[in-house]
């Protein structure tokens, strides 16, 4: 058990059945009544944002979530199979477990699995990942004044949008966190 007076930015606890991590929070001392701490907490499974209101002092559990550097291996029909890097045990995830990371998934990458008890609640995809491009319309020579840009088809078979100049072959690095063309690699 913690008190909500040790809280921490990045802290795990667990309310109501569920896994949060504590994003923000603030002391208040009213002029009147009893102190109490604001605080903005993150669903680990659902990534959804919770505002709640606790008295100073209270006790919540503390959640032990542990994270484990493991590679992915292949995909077997619906599972993404994937090894722990130090013990070398395989473990299949779904895609609901990894989420929108899916689709920058690449066999033999590196990525954070987060274990609470022995259950999967989240994986941790890398920021950027680098991946060639499998299709793209070929650029018009000369088309380049507007810095427009046109769909690609990544090898994992994700649609980008890339600039022009960009074309099949080509190893762009890619953000995770928004799918955007960061830069030819």
């Amino acid at each position: 058990m913690i008190s909500t007076n040790d809280f921490k930015t990045g802290l795990t606890i667990q309310l109501d059945g569920d896994v949060y991590t504590i994003v923000e929070f603030q002391h208040v001392k009213p002029g009147k009544g009893a102190a109490f701490v604001r605080t903005k907490l993150k669903n680990i499974k659902t990534g959804g944002i919770v505002e709640r209101k606790m008295n100073a002092g209270e006790k919540v559990p503390k959640a032990h979530v542990e994270r484990r550097e493991m590679q992915y291996l292949y995909k077997d029909g619906e599972h993404y199979v994937v090894m722990d890097n130090e013990s070398y045990e395989q473990t299949s995830l779904t895609a609901e477990q990894i989420g929108d990371g899916v689709k920058w998934l690449k066999e033999n990458m590196n990525m954070g699995v987060l274990f609470f008890g022995s259950s999967v609640i989240g994986v941790d995809i890398p920021n950027t990942v680098q991946l060639l491009v499998a299709a793209t319309e070929p650029g018009i020579k000369g088309d380049t004044a507007t810095g427009g840009s046109k769909p690609a088809t990544l090898e994992t078979g994700a649609v980008v949008q890339v600039p022009f100049f960009v074309n099949e072959g080509d190893l762009l690095i890619i953000d995770t966190r928004t799918g955007n063309y960061v830069q030819r690699a």
